[in-house]
């Protein structure tokens, strides 16, 4: 007989396991089919910051959470409907984020006395009555394993690796998703190892054919496809976007991509993406240190290419004296923070806002930087283009302000038409009868001129001692100083008037209370912001991209609310940058935790705050 099909809105599934079980690749196949099948989906990977944790300790735990829906979704989901724990560590790590009358599938081979003591199981959990609140499904996904792959040739630690792969068939089953893309990844990731892409094809069909036959699952489930707008949809990270959307800027400007980077965590995976690319002229660089990575990627930006460098907030401090230099030599360069926790090196493999006044202010002297901050994976993309843009026009490097979440994290992404790119013109200098002044000014955007080297009759000399106005000889004159000081300042200040004005999101026109927010908080405020307006209290929200300059509206936007909410992923960074420059009392919702806020906590936040309570 078959059985039944219930139908969902929404589900919240978290694998999780030791950081060898391959929970980040069942979680990654699972999301691509997700997307596949036409859901809208957010996913939140999180992993530990060690190589290789001790297995089967808490430490060593990874987890990867996907949330997929029939409807537009902005958040991962705050907790799981379903956690598949793949030893006792998950179990105990995962399990007070899963709420009563939930599922759990559960290893139960993993469950011995040795894996049990590493986590502080004085008796298996399994065995007693303290996950009754809980529907548990007892599977031993390591032995049907090996049991499946007995005639593949591989010996049992060999074949027990691919029990990913089996809980992975599980899933799609319960869920009614796709298999052929699985199949066909499989057999690509493999194809060097033909036997261990038959083992894990092997040992996911068995996964799907154990959800089929076993009476421990008596029903499965199906999320119908979300209504989307028309056009062509791929799963993306923020990361890959991000990649894409330098490419792209290449492309639109005609200029050369130059990448210099230190491999870092979170930002590496764009210095392994861009350097697939090189047939789009792409050119990668991996240096010896976060130093000579971005005095690369400055040389490339002075020899004419679209340069960048990547990183995240240790990086930015070792990089901040040639920040200071390309502010001085005005050169257009976009440097990448993907932040994590801090200080130091922190939490590695966490996502934090904590680096916004370093990245505004770290640098000595007066050395303004703009910053551009993306509000979801797949904005990455846009604002790649968008900081280019600046750099290019303005002649200046510029932060692009990203972080964990959003560089790890996936979303369906509109495959944008590349006839509505924008126009990236880099506008070199030219040689013209007139003596070349490698700082004469445009009146429009105060950039000086870009000038190739070995250009005839643009010869000029840069260095990191104050220039003359116009003629860029070095120059100790106090007057200059505090002239080129002022210049380079409303140089940025003039980005503003090439900024949209900012989008409000107030259905009831009536809302006395602003949330504000900036990067990848946007989707945890939009979905707190609708939680709170059914509970029948108008809210409004806006959501900034450019963080320095500020839109030339913000000020007028925030004086005309009674009251201003900034959620941030730090202690209140933007919030303090608000105060100082509009004197608006803005109240903080604060979190530093390494991890993006819950919508249900930022909701009763919100409504602490609604009801006067005040911070």
């Amino acid at each position: 007989m078959a059985k039944p099909v219930q139908q969902l809105d929404r589900v919240v599934i978290r694998f999780a396991g030791d950081s060898g079980d391959g929970m980040q690749l069942a979680g990654d196949q699972f999301t691509s089919e997700t997307a596949v099948f036409g859901n809208d989906l957010s996913t939140l990977p999180n992993f530990p910051a060690e190589i290789r944790a001790p297995a089967g300790t808490l430490p060593g735990v990874s987890s990867f959470q996907l949330h997929f829906a029939d409807h537009e979704i902005t958040t991962p989901g705050d907790a799981p409907d379903v956690l598949v724990a793949m030893n006792p560590a998950a179990l105990k790590a995962n399990l007070p984020d899963l709420p009563v009358g939930r599922d759990i599938i559960v290893n139960t081979d993993e469950f011995g006395a040795r894996n049990l003591a590493k986590v502080g199981y004085a008796t298996n959990p399994l065995d007693g009555d303290s996950l009754d609140s809980w529907r548990v499904h007892k599977v031993p996904l390591t032995s049907m394993t090996i049991e499946a792959l007995a005639g593949t040739g591989l010996g049992k630690k060999d074949a027990a690796r691919a029990r990913n792969m089996f809980a992975l068939g599980l899933l799609s089953w319960m869920y009614h998703r796709p298999t052929d893309g699985t199949l066909r990844f499989l057999e690509k990731k493999f194809a060097k190892l033909p036997q261990v892409a038959a083992a894990n094809i092997a040992a996911f069909r068995a996964g799907w054919n154990y959800g089929e036959t076993t009476e421990s699952f008596a029903v499965s489930y199906e999320v119908k496809p979300a209504p989307m707008r028309p056009g062509v949809y791929r799963n993306i990270s923020g990361n890959l976007a991000l990649s894409y959307g330098l490419i792209a800027a290449s492309r639109q400007s005609g200029l050369p991509l130059f990448l210099g980077a230190y491999p870092i965590t979170p930002a590496s995976d764009i210095l392994h993406e861009l350097s697939k690319h090189k047939g789009f002229g792409v050119r990668t660089f991996q240096a010896e240190d976060e130093i000579a990575g971005i005095g690369a990627a400055l040389g490339a930006a002075f020899g004419g290419a679209l340069a960048v460098t990547t990183t995240s907030g240790p990086g930015i401090a070792l990089k901040s004296e040639t920040i200071g230099l390309a502010v001085s030599l005005e050169l257009p360069l976009v440097i990448c923070d993907i932040q994590r926790g801090g200080p130091s090196t922190g939490l590695p493999t966490k996502t934090e806002q904590t680096d916004l006044l370093q990245v505004m202010f770290g640098r000595n002297g007066e050395a303004p930087v703009p910053i551009v901050a993306p509000q979801s994976p797949g904005d990455c993309f846009d604002a790649a283009i968008e900081a280019a843009r600046i750099a290019l026009t303005y002649r200046t490097p510029v932060f692009l302000l990203s972080d964990g979440y959003l560089a790890n994290g996936s979303e369906p992404w509109s495959i944008p038409d590349l006839d509505g790119l924008p126009e990236l013109a880099p506008d070199f200098a030219v040689a013209t009868d007139r003596p070349f002044l490698p700082y004469e000014r445009d009146p429009a955007t105060l950039a000086r001129p870009w000038a190739i080297p070995g250009t005839a009759g643009l010869e000029h000399r840069i260095g990191g001692l104050e220039k003359a106005d116009e003629t860029g000889e070095i120059s100790y004159d106090p007057a200059n100083h505090d002239l080129m000081v002022r210049l380079r300042q409303s140089k940025v200040d003039r980005i503003a008037q090439s900024i949209p004005p900012l989008l409000v999101d107030d259905p009831s026109g009536a809302a006395g209370v602003l949330v504000l927010g900036w990067g990848s908080t946007h989707g945890v405020i939009d979905a707190a912001c609708h939680r709170v307006r059914r509970r029948g209290v108008p809210v409004a929200q806006v959501h900034l991209r450019h963080l320095n300059p500020f839109p030339s509206d913000l000020g007028d936007l925030l004086h005309r609310y009674d009251r201003v909410v900034l959620p941030e992923l730090n202690l209140g960074q933007l919030a303090l940058l608000l105060r100082a420059c509009y004197l608006v009392d803005v109240v903080s919702i604060n979190q530093v935790n390494g991890m993006p806020f819950r919508a249900a906590d930022l909701e009763e936040a919100l409504w602490h705050v609604l009801q006067g309570a005040g911070t």
